[in-house]
C-alpha cells in the first residue's frame, strides 16, 4: 500500500472515530496514532508495506465490531511494547491504565528466553488467557490482529501460512465462537483452510458458486411464498438467503464422510422480525407451509447458547422432497449473533460490563483457576480445547436451571458443576428418573439428579478417566492430593517404575540428583517424593518424567563410554590442545576456547547454513541462518553475531526436529516408528495430538547426522500410508 493508501485508511480511522465517540474521542485515537506511526517508523510488513497499516486495519476492525474508544486505542497501539523501545509505563502516562492493561495483556513474551519455540508459544497463550480472564477486550484485540495477519498471510512463506493456520482453527477460532462473534470466526475459518487444504479449497468455491446458482432461484422462490404469507398475517420481517462459509461445508464432508453432492444446506433462510413473539408466531406459519423434520428442530431462544446466541432452527421438507434450514430471530439476537459479546459492551462513559453479562461470562474466570494449577504449558491449552472450543450440550438440574456442559460429558461433571462437595460424595445419579452409569454420556435436555452419601469415601482413580471437564479433573486430583499422599507417593513410584520397565530401564538407575533438579524447579517441588505423589495423584504423566530422566541417562551413557575408550592420556592430549570448537562439531571463525551450543529454537545439522550468536554468560548460540529468531534480533544487537563453520571432524548426532501431518488412524505411530528404526535413526521425543480436521499432527525429535540424512528419512516418512505432508520445525 502506498502512502495515499495509508493516508486514506487514516482517513477512515478518524472519520469513524469521530462518528462513534466524538471530538473527544478522536483526539485519544489521533493521539494514540501519532504515538504507534512514530514508534514503528521504518519498520515493514513481509509484504513491503509500511507496518503502521497493521494497528490501523485491527483499529478499524475494531470500531466495525462496536468496541469502545479504550480499546481502539489499545488495537492501534498493540505492537509498540513488543516490537518498539516504548514501554509499558510510558502507555500508562499517555494513555491511562486501561490502556496499558490491554496492551500489556496481548503482547507476547517474545524478551523471555525459552527451552523451545513451542513453549515460547503455549506461555504467550497462556498470558494472554489470563489476561482475558480479567477483562474480555484483550481477547477481542487479539482476535481482530490475527484476522488481519490472515488477510495478508500471502506474504509470509509456507511453512509460516500452514503454522498460523493451524493454530488459528484450533485456538482463535473456537475462541471467536465461544465469544459468539461469527463475523470474525467464519472469515478466520475460510483463510486458514485455503492455507492448510488450497486445493480443497478452491475446488469447494467452484462447487459451491456452481450450485448456489442452481438453488438461487429456488431459495427466492421459498422466500416469496414466505413473505407473502407473512404480509397476510401483518407481520413485519427480513428473509434474506444466508450461505454456510466453506470451512463448514469442508468439515461436514470431512467429519460425516459426505461428498459435495449429499451437502443440502449451503444456503439457510433467515428470518429477522421485531420481537419474540413475532418469532414463535413466524415458526408456526413455516410448518404450516412445509413439512418439519422431526429431530431437527432448536429452540436457543428458551434455552441460549453460552455465548449467547439466540434464534430458533428448524429444517422442512418440501413436496418435492428438497429440504431447507430456517432461521428465526429478532434484530438484537441477530447483532448478538454477527457481533457476539461486543454487541453488548458496555465499558462505555466507564461503566462496567452489566451484571447479567458478567454472569455469562462466568466461564472465563475459571481461566484464572485453571492457570494456577496446571504447570504444564501443553496440559494448560488442552484444557482449553476440552473445555471451552468443543461442542457443547444443555441439561437441566430438577429445579429446571440449565448446566452446559462439553459434548461427552457425564453425570460426574454435572455434578462438579453444581458443587465440589456433591461431586466428592457423589454415589449415583438419575437421568430423566432412571439410574444410569457414572459414564453414561449426557444429552441436551437431559434433566440429571446426583445422589449423595455421607458415608461416601471419596472420589475413586477411575473416575479421572471417565470425566470430561477440566473443572472436574481438577477437583478430584486435589482430593487426592490433600487426602492420600502417602498413598499417591506409593502409587505414583510403582507407576513410574513399571512405565520405566517397559521401556527397558530400572527406575532407581535414573535417579541421579543433577536429572531430578531440573524436574523438581520445573514444577514447583521441593522433594522426589513430591513427584511421586504428582504422577500418583495424576497431577503430572509418567512420560512428563521419563522423557527427561531417560534422556539425561542416555547421554550420560554416551559421555561415560566414550571416556573409557579414550583412557587419561587421550583425555590429557584432548585438554591440552586449544578448543577452537566445542564437542558438537562446529568452529567458531577468529575465537579460541569458547563454550559453543546448538540452538534449540531451530537446531541446526549439518549441512545447514548456520550463524553464531554471542550471548551474556552461555558462550556463543548457533543457529540456522534461517531462524526466525534471528530475523526478530534489533539492529542494535546485530553486532554479536559471529561466522561460525562446521569442522567436519564430528561424527556425533544432531537433535532434529520434524511434524508430520496424516489422516488419524489406528497403528500410524507403529508404522512411523517401525520406519525410524528401519533406517536406524534414534527417536528422543514424540509430541502426538489431532486437530480440528481430525489429522494427527506428530512432532518427533529425532537424532541425525546431517542435513542428507534428514531429508532421506522424511522422503521414506512420505510413503507411509496416510501421511500427508512432512515438514521440518522452524523457530
Amino acid at each position: 500500500m502506498n502512502g495515499n493508501g495509508i493516508e486514506a485508511k487514516v482517513a477512515e480511522l478518524e472519520a469513524k472515530a469521530e462518528q462513534a465517540y466524538g471530538k473527544e474521542g478522536l483526539e485519544k485515537v489521533r493521539k494514540a496514532y501519532v504515538c504507534a506511526a512514530k514508534a514503528h517508523e521504518g519498520q515493514k510488513r513481509s509484504s513491503g508495506e509500511p507496518f503502521i497499516i497493521h494497528p490501523v486495519e485491527v483499529a478499524l476492525i475494531l470500531m466495525e465490531l462496536g468496541l469502545d474508544v479504550d480499546t481502539v486505542v489499545a488495537g492501534i497501539l498493540h505492537d509498540v511494547i513488543e516490537d518498539t523501545g516504548v514501554t509499558i509505563q510510558q502507555l500508562e502516562e499517555e494513555f491511562g491504565a486501561d490502556v496499558a492493561k490491554l496492551v500489556d495483556g496481548v503482547t507476547k513474551l517474545s524478551r523471555i528466553e525459552y527451552k523451545s519455540k513451542e513453549e515460547q508459544q503455549l506461555e504467550s497463550l497462556r498470558k494472554m488467557f489470563v489476561a482475558m480472564a480479567k477483562d474480555i477486550r484483550v481477547i477481542i484485540i487479539k482476535l481482530a490482529d490475527r484476522l488481519h495477519n490472515l488477510r495478508t498471510l500471502e506474504y509470509v512463506d509456507e511453512e509460516k501460512q500452514r503454522e498460523k493456520a493451524y493454530e488459528t482453527l484450533e485456538i482463535y477460532a473456537p475462541l471467536a465462537h465461544r465469544l459468539g462473534i461469527f463475523k470474525i470466526k467464519w472469515e478466520l475459518e475460510d483463510i486458514s483452510l485455503r492455507y492448510i487444504d488450497p486445493k480443497g479449497y478452491y475446488d469447494l468455491v467452484e462447487k459451491v458458486a456452481a450450485k448456489r446458482r442452481e438453488r438461487e432461484a429456488y431459495i427466492q422462490d421459498v422466500i416469496q411464498t414466505l413473505k407473502k404469507k407473512l404480509d397476510e398475517m401483518n407481520i413485519e420481517a427480513e428473509i434474506e438467503g444466508r450461505p454456510k462459509n466453506f470451512y463448514s461445508i469442508y468439515r461436514k464432508m470431512y467429519m460425516q464422510h459426505k461428498s459435495f453432492e449429499e451437502i443440502y444446506d449451503l444456503l439457510a433462510i433467515r428470518v429477522i422480525v421485531n420481537s419474540v413473539r413475532d418469532c414463535y408466531a413466524v415458526l408456526g406459519i413455516v410448518h404450516t407451509l412445509w413439512k418439519p423434520i422431526p429431530g431437527r428442530f432448536k429452540d436457543y431462544i428458551a434455552v441460549p447458547k453460552p455465548n449467547m446466541y439466540q434464534s430458533l432452527h428448524t429444517t422442512v421438507i418440501d413436496s418435492r422432497g428438497e429440504l431447507f434450514e430456517i432461521q428465526i430471530r429478532t434484530w438484537d439476537m441477530h447483532r448478538t449473533a454477527e457481533y457476539g459479546i461486543a454487541a453488548h459492551w458496555k465499558y462505555k462513559e466507564g461503566r462496567k460490563i452489566s451484571t447479567d453479562l458478567d454472569e455469562k461470562l462466568s466461564w472465563i474466570r475459571q481461566l484464572l483457576e485453571w492457570q494456577s494449577e496446571l504447570k504444564d504449558f501443553r496440559e494448560f491449552v488442552e484444557t482449553l480445547k476440552i473445555d471451552l472450543f468443543s461442542d457443547e450440550v444443555f441439561v437441566f438440574t430438577p429445579k429446571g436451571d440449565v448446566i452446559d456442559l462439553p459434548k461427552g460429558a457425564g453425570p460426574l461433571d454435572f455434578a462438579y458443576a453444581i458443587h465440589t462437595e456433591i461431586g466428592n460424595k457423589c454415589v449415583g445419579a438419575k437421568v430423566n428418573g432412571k439410574l444410569v452409569p457414572l459414564d453414561y454420556q449426557l444429552q441436551t435436555g437431559d434433566i440429571v439428579e446426583i445422589i449423595t452419601s455421607p458415608n461416601s469415601r471419596g472420589p475413586s482413580r477411575d473416575w479421572l478417566k471417565i470425566v470430561k471437564t477440566t473443572q472436574a479433573k481438577n477437583k478430584i486430583k486435589q482430593w487426592f492430593k490433600k487426602e492420600r499422599r502417602e498413598e499417591n507417593i506409593v502409587k505414583g513410584k510403582e507407576m513410574l517404575e513399571k512405565e520405566a520397565k517397559r521401556q527397558g530401564y530400572v527406575l532407581s538407575q535414573l535417579l541421579k540428583n543433577e536429572w531430578i533438579d531440573p524436574i523438581l524447579k520445573k514444577y514447583g517441588f521441593h522433594s522426589l517424593d513430591d513427584i511421586y505423589a504428582a504422577v500418583g495423584y495424576g497431577g503430572l504423566t509418567t512420560s512428563q518424567v521419563l522423557v527427561r530422566l531417560i534422556n539425561e541417562y542416555k547421554r550420560y551413557q554416551k559421555v561415560t563410554a566414550s571416556e573409557s575408550e579414550e583412557g587419561a592420556a587421550a583425555r590429557q592430549a584432548k585438554e591440552d590442545r586449544p578448543k577452537r570448537h566445542a564437542d558438537n562439531g562446529i568452529q567458531v571463525k577468529g575465537v579460541d576456547n569458547i563454550l559453543v551450543r546448538i540452538a534449540r529454537c531451530c537446531n541446526p545439522v549439518p549441512g545447514d547454513k548456520i550463524v553464531g550468536y554471542i550471548t551474556r554468560g552461555r558462550g556463543v548460540s548457533v543457529h540456522r541462518t534461517d531462524c526466525v529468531n534471528l530475523a526478530n534480533i534489533s539492529p542494535e544487537e546485530r553486532h554479536r553475531l559471529v561466522e561460525v563453520d562446521w569442522t567436519g571432524e564430528d561424527k556425533a548426532s544432531y537433535n532434529a526436529e520434524i511434524q508430520i501431518i496424516a489422516r488419524d488412524r489406528h497403528s500410524l505411530l507403529a508404522d512411523i516408528t517401525s520406519t525410524l528404526a528401519n533406517m536406524d535413526i534414534g527417536l528422543t521425543a514424540v509430541n502426538a495430538r489431532t486437530n480440528r480436521m481430525r489429522q494427527a499432527l506428530i512432532n518427533l525429535s529425532l537424532e541425525i547426522k546431517n542435513t542428507q540424512q534428514l531429508e532421506k528419512v522424511m522422503r521414506q516418512l512420505k510413503k507411509v500410508p496416510d501421511i500427508l505432508d512432512v515438514h521440518r520445525v522452524n523457530a
